[in-house]
């Protein structure tokens, strides 16, 4: 464990560290020699010799107040060393999860990131506030004991150590015994976090379904299985720390019972006999503390195997150019690229050069939102090569190449602040006007001016204040006033009702005169005058062109053209 925390803590708080480690196992060995001490003590004193005993008893004060001088400077440094951890631990997990690819965050990974991140935490926090001491000081200390009682009596001594040997090895199986259920109960309560996160942010859905009380089983389930992993890890627990505690009262019983052997038979006199029972009750009691916290601290060990799993992940690499040799530009070569072992796309070439409207359309599932992603670096090609402003996206640094892009996708998030600081995060030293007429151009404004507080409405976490096609107007205007020179749009204007949705398409097509645009799109009648098609159905572009080229000629394109006509001409009946 002592090992394990020194690998989390930030390099610049390892002296303190290294110096609080010290202080624990100096207390410790203090301790014990408090302890030692009182057998020159006790003896004098039984005896009748009380001057005897006075130049022992002003070492046991000056043992006694050194060691509470170094409990306080180690409870300190603990402390101290607990609340750098906690915030060291959220910022370097922070940086490492803004580094990892995309990819890496599957839904499982959600749960284990808000079970470590929350709970794994305040149980790491714990091991140098709280929990370290005591388990030193239940190892330490009896073998210091242990050992000084060679200088007093040899046979005790042996005995001593026979008996902490034993104790060792019971303490190792009730651990192992505890332990058995701890993989289980890390399992669950992924699970249960999950469900738990799932259930508060999909209240809609449930609702629509009446699946918000007792019957929603999936919900039920991790909850029930979090209960009964627990139930089987207490049982564990109690036949573990019972099977210890027997040990040490065998123990005591066993040292006491050699203790008055000696004594009856002469060779141990009255004063070493109580000194004796002094020792032996101040050796077993650290050992039920150790066996106190010692499954604390194996949880703690398995929360901080978890957090260095993820800073374990190898990270996409670090890109050194700095400037793009021709902005705007964007260029796929023979990109190929899977999820796992499934492959996505397939030999995808194509360019997009500044100007222009590119757009892709095709099946679900066929990639279409997979290239816009890999045009923003999400994830690392299998094979090809994506070029953003004329360079290779793995050799950008990563501020250069985000300042290429602006993104609109799907899953729009917006933060709990006001509509225009979510549109200023686009540009932050955008001017109060610029952002009015991003809002403008995709309509944010008629959104402002219906709220009570206007441009310092606040949209909720998740903008959940705001309708979906409300929630989309703030991301498009988030894109437009950072005038990057690349512009992705998924899906942009799906959210929206016919009339803002025919106003942003044409503050989209009027973006192109300066930018260039790669557009995701379902509804073909938005991108009718786009200067570039991409037709793409299994992974592979096999169709290109414009509107017109592509409508006269066999194929996905002129036949998705006619679903869509089709399409138009249905109507529900009642």
């Amino acid at each position: 464990m002592i090992r394990q925390l020194f690998g989390i803590i930030a390099p610049a708080d390892r002296p303190r560290y290294i110096r609080w480690v010290a202080l624990l196992i100096l207390f410790s060995v203090l301790q014990g020699l408090c302890v030692l001490l009182v057998v020159p003590v006790l003896r004098p004193l039984l005896d009748g010799d009380r001057d005897a005993a006075v130049p022992w008893l002003i070492a046991l004060a000056a043992v006694t107040a050194a060691t509470s001088v170094v409990f306080y400077a180690q409870a300190m440094h603990g402390q101290r060393i607990a609340d750098d951890l906690l915030v060291g631990m959220h910022q370097r997990v922070g940086d490492q999860l803004a580094r990892l690819p995309l990819g890496w965050f599957a839904a499982d990974r959600t749960g284990r990131l808000t079970v470590s991140m929350s709970q794994g935490t305040a149980t790491i926090i714990g091991v140098p506030a709280h929990l370290m001491q005591p388990v030193v000081g239940g190892a330490v200390t009896p073998a210091v004991v242990a050992v000084g009682m060679f200088v007093f009596d040899v046979r005790l001594a042996v005995a001593l150590l026979i008996a902490g040997l034993v104790l060792l090895a019971t303490h190792r199986w009730a651990q192992a015994a505890i332990a058995r259920s701890f993989g289980v109960i890390d399992q669950t309560a992924v699970e249960s976090a999950s469900r738990v996160v799932e259930f508060a942010q999909r209240q809609s859905v449930l609702r629509a379904f009446g699946r918000t009380g007792a019957d929603n089983k999936l919900l039920d389930d991790a909850l029930v299985g979090q209960r009964r992993a627990y139930g089987d890890m207490n049982r564990n627990a109690v036949s573990g720390l019972l099977a210890f505690s027997t040990a040490v009262q065998a123990a005591f019983i066993a040292l006491l019972a050699i203790g008055v052997a000696l004594a009856l038979g002469g060779s141990l006199d009255a004063a070493e006999l109580i000194a004796l029972l002094v020792l032996i009750t101040r050796f077993a009691g650290p050992l039920i503390e150790l066996v106190d916290h010692s499954a604390a601290l194996r949880m703690a060990a398995e929360d901080i195997d978890h957090i260095d799993a993820v800073l374990a992940v190898p990270p996409l690499p670090e890109g050194a150019v700095r400037q793009s040799i021709s902005p705007g530009t964007v260029s796929f070569d023979k990109v190929a690229f899977g999820y796992g072992d499934q492959p996505v796309l397939r030999e995808v070439s194509f360019e997009a050069r500044p100007g222009t409207l590119t757009a892709i359309v095709g099946p679900s599932g066929a990639g279409k939102t997979t290239i816009l992603r890999l045009a923003a670096r999400f994830w690392d090609t299998d094979t090809g090569t994506v070029r953003i402003g004329g360079v290779d996206v793995r050799d950008l640094a990563t501020e250069t190449l985000m300042s290429q892009l602006a993104m609109v996708f799907q899953d729009v998030y917006l933060f709990d602040d006001t509509i225009e600081a979510n549109i200023r995060l686009g540009r932050p030293d955008a001017t109060t006007a610029e952002i009015h007429e991003a809002a403008r151009l995709a309509r944010v404004d008629e959104i402002v001016d219906r709220l009570p507080d206007g441009w310092q409405s606040r949209v909720g976490e998740g903008g959940t204040n705001l309708s979906g096609g409300e929630r989309q107007r703030v991301s498009i205007a988030r894109a437009l006033i950072k005038q990057a020179p690349v512009v992705l749009l998924d899906e942009a204007t799906a959210a929206l009702d016919p009339h803002n949705e025919a106003a942003v398409a044409t503050a989209i097509r009027a973006l192109a005169d300066h930018r260039t645009l790669l557009v995701v799109a379902h509804r073909l009648h938005t991108i009718l005058a786009a200067d570039h098609i991409l037709v793409v159905d299994e992974g592979r572009i096999v169709q290109s062109g414009t509107h017109d080229d592509l409508i006269t000629q066999p194929g996905r394109y002129a036949d998705f053209w006619r679903e869509r006509e089709r399409a138009q001409g249905w109507r529900l009946t009642v």
